[in-house]
């Protein structure tokens, strides 16, 4: 009998290696056909090789919709297709790889000029890509990122606002409609560039904008196509076009540069203790509510476009870019909490003076200087 029971125990392990052996062989395979560098892929455990295969599968299913339908529907078409790409020589493999490098210095272009990175998200929240300059922004990489929920990463009191934007109406299946909404996302860049662990990490405000994709193929997916920048953005160049203001927390004036007097007309003086509403346009007082609310909340917005009236008649398309300065020092009540002192704002005036006649304040009556 005790013999018996070895040669079973034997037979099960070995039974147990072969199956470990073919299941590291199997995701071996599944590592080497995700579209990673080989450095990355050689640090890749078994659920992020699992997470990572169902994020690509998703985009590309995004990316192909229909097309995809109609190549199942023909097995040996694609394979004859697969062994004509087998059989293609090295000048075609050659022509293609730099094909490859000149779109990948392109989309690096592009991305330098954005200021940010690309994120997909489906309507459930799952990131199904990033783009991999995420890390220069984020301090977390693409590999970690993708596959995982949004709502893991993003503060609970945003949670909300981002499925109210994931969520898609009957209209916007017909036509995409556009977003535009600001969050806050873990972030484990420290000083100096430094990475830091994520347990310590702490909340970035990006600002996201994009539209909805619905693919209407039972077999695709719908997403969000966002594009998100870091507040505040690294404008290292003030032109002449751009003025700056300080605000009390209810957008008072309580600081302003010459500037404001060659575009809007009104000298910094006469702003003070008024309220940037007041010379608002009325149709974008909403605009500036969301905004408003935004800083209150997460300290760092964008207005996005809004109209502001003009001394003597009209009104410029602006978009002011604002932080929340707090105090240095913490209250006597809450020690550990940074009271709020004012609201830097960065204004970029968008247009020239549209519809000089039309007067909509009495402030606009009096000549501009």
């Amino acid at each position: 009998m005790t013999t018996d029971k070895e040669k079973r125990r034997a037979i099960s392990r070995e039974a147990a290696r072969r199956r470990r052996r073919v299941e590291s062989d199997v995701f071996g395979d599944l590592s080497h056909l995700l579209p990673l560098q080989p450095s990355v892929r050689t640090h890749l455990d078994k659920p992020s090789i699992i997470r990572l295969t169902l994020s690509y599968i998703r985009m590309h299913t995004l990316l192909k919709g229909n097309v995809q339908a109609n190549a199942d529907c023909r097995p040996s078409m694609r394979y004859h297709q697969l062994m004509d790409r087998r059989d293609r020589d090295g000048a075609q493999e050659e022509e293609e790889e730099k094909k490859k490098d000149t779109v990948e210095l392109e989309i690096n272009m592009y991305l330098r000029t954005l200021e940010g990175f690309l994120m997909v998200l489906s309507t459930e929240g799952d990131m199904i890509f990033l783009s991999d300059n995420v890390s220069t922004y984020m301090g977390l990489t693409q590999t970690e990122l993708m596959g995982h929920n949004i709502f893991e990463y993003t503060h609970p009191c945003d949670h909300e606002e981002i499925r109210h934007n994931l969520r898609l109406t009957a209209e916007e299946v017909w036509c995409s409609e556009k977003r535009d909404f600001v969050m806050r996302i873990k972030s484990t860049l420290a000083h100096r560039g430094r990475s830091a662990n994520l347990k310590s990490a702490t909340w970035k405000v990006l600002h996201c904008q994009g539209r909805s994709k619905v693919c209407v193929a039972p077999s695709s997916v719908s997403c969000l196509l966002l594009t998100c920048r870091p507040l505040p953005l690294s404008h290292t160049l003030l032109s002449t076009h751009t003025f700056t203001s300080q605000h009390s927390m209810d957008m008072r004036f309580t600081y302003c540069d010459q500037r404001v007097t060659s575009l809007l007309g009104y000298s910094p003086e006469e702003l003070l203790g008024r309220s940037i509403y007041d010379l608002c346009h009325t149709l974008d007082t909403n605009c500036l509510n969301k905004n408003h609310l935004n800083l209150c909340l997460k300290s760092q917005s964008v207005s996005g476009q809004y109209r502001i009236l003009v001394r003597g008649g009209g009104y410029v398309w602006v978009e002011s870019h604002s932080a929340v300065i707090s105090s240095v020092r913490s209250s006597k009540s809450r020690p550990s909490a940074h009271q709020p002192l004012c609201i830097l704002c960065v204004t970029y005036v968008l247009s020239g003076v549209e519809e000089p006649t039309l007067q909509l304040s009495l402030d606009q009556t009096m000549p501009r200087y």
